[in-house]
């Protein structure tokens, strides 16, 4: 049979493929446990046959849907797509179905979300940070649902993400040493969002240990516009000679309104961020951020959340950040310090 037809059975494919209808279930369910020979053979027959395993069949036998959901502040931010890019490509293909939500910084409607995938049959959820009502993580386990966190690290939870608090720790501490004293930060806002608010924290840790606090903080939404406004507010304090920015896309708004304002960046000042978003290069200048490892990160986060839909004890990952030396940043005028 070399028909495309949408009524194409395992059978079809077997025979197609030369192999056994356990093979077949094999390379769908577990491509790991097949030869690379077999695999593109199987694949080659269930491309050619157009053939459609029957998830409905397979829930009932086996009790699960197939079905994964993610749930993710916002699609908007480039860190957030990598992410969910790299998680959807871990998956065991044939396997899973990725469906992905976006709460919009919402906490209630996140937790509407949560609840609408379980009712839908999800296997397993990837979900962003820590921060969310305590009685969310005791419904899940009540019903048995598995879960990972990312883009943020702890000893609570089933994580794959990376400390913010240290990465933004570095940050600042490099802007130290460049001799500057009188900083300002935009932050995004840390109610109800754990990245951001041990972002304002690794960073308010930074100067403490140098003796130093922020010559003011702006937390804002996280937009262009709505940087700018921070920006040019905390600018009216004279003394300031950098603002470092909670994410790549507040450095942009930042580096916005110090071009409208005649500023020269890093000259006049210097400008940070945290990301390392595809934004911070073609930006001008470029920016000096921390770059996070999304695409390792959803790529561990799908290896974790399988195991753990397998019963298997998955460990939880913490993953490095590094500083990304770009355009944005200088020695203040004078310091003796080279950038």
């Amino acid at each position: 049979m070399t028909e495309k037809t949408s009524h194409a059975t395992v059978d079809d494919v077997a025979a197609l493929a030369g192999v056994s209808t356990a093979t077949v279930s094999r390379c769908l369910n577990a491509p790991d446990r097949v030869t690379a020979a077999t695999r593109e053979k199987v694949m080659t027959a269930v491309r050619a046959l157009n053939y459609t395993p029957n998830f409905g069949a397979k829930a009932l036998a086996s009790k699960r849907t197939g079905i994964i959901g993610a749930v993710v502040p916002t699609l908007e931010n480039a860190v957030f797509a990598h992410g969910v890019d790299a998680f959807e490509r871990a998956l065991a293909p044939g396997k899973f179905a990725l469906l992905v939500a976006s709460s919009g910084y919402e906490a209630g409607r996140e937790k509407r979300q949560i609840e609408a995938l379980v009712a839908r049959g999800a296997d397993g959820l990837l979900l962003v940070g820590f921060d969310r009502d305590p009685a969310i993580y005791d419904w899940l386990a009540l019903r048995k649902v598995p879960y990972v966190l990312a883009w943020s690290s702890g000893e609570s939870h089933p994580y794959a993400g990376f400390d913010n608090l240290s990465g933004m720790a570095a940050m600042v501490g490099m802007v130290l040493e460049l001799g500057h004293r009188n900083i300002a930060m935009i932050s995004g806002i840390t109610s109800g969002n754990d990245r951001a608010r041990d972002r304002l924290e690794g960073a308010r840790s930074a100067m403490a240990q140098a003796g130093l606090s922020f010559c003011g903080v702006r937390e804002v939404a996280y937009g262009l516009e709505s940087a700018a406004g921070a920006f040019s507010a905390l600018m009216a304090d004279r003394r300031v000679t950098a603002v470092i920015c909670g994410n790549d896309v507040l450095a942009a708004g930042a580096l916005r309104a110090a071009h409208g304002m005649g500023l020269r960046v890093p000259e006049d000042v210097t400008i940070t961020g945290f990301d390392d978003i595809d934004i911070a290069e073609i930006t001008w200048p470029q920016l000096t951020t921390v770059r996070v490892p999304h695409s390792r990160m959803g790529e561990e986060a799908a290896r974790l959340l399988q195991d753990l839909i397998a019963g298997r004890p998955g460990e939880s990952v913490l993953l490095a950040t590094e500083l990304v030396r770009r355009g944005s940043h200088a020695a203040v005028a004078g310091a003796g310090i080279l950038p």
